[in-house]
């Protein structure tokens, strides 16, 4: 009998562009393995190793096991601290004091 198989997906974003490639793997398939079935590396010349991963927003380890119709996302680190930027826009449109 054939191993059961499950539809997954890889999504990675940059700001010029999107990869999101659905693919088949064996049952008990890991986050890793969905990366390298993928190809994400190659169509987007990164190292996958590097950026932090998900299953549908939520923080996922590489050994994660996939479930049939997870979507596997890669995640870019942050430029700046989310806080940081918005206490400084807050600070400048604070008015003077005299």
């Amino acid at each position: 009998m054939p191993e059961p198989r499950i539809a997954v997906e890889v999504a990675y974003a940059e700001p010029s562009r999107q990869f999101l490639r659905r693919i088949e793997l064996d049952a008990g398939a890991t986050v890793a393995e969905a990366i390298v079935a993928s190809g994400v590396a190659a169509a987007c010349a990164i190292d996958p190793a590097l950026l932090a991963s998900g299953i549908w927003s939520k923080p996922a380890s590489r050994t994660t096991v996939l479930r049939d119709g997870d979507r596997v996302e890669l995640y870019r680190p942050l430029k700046a601290d989310p806080k940081e930027s918005r206490r400084r826009r807050a600070e400048r449109a604070r008015p003077a004091r005299r």
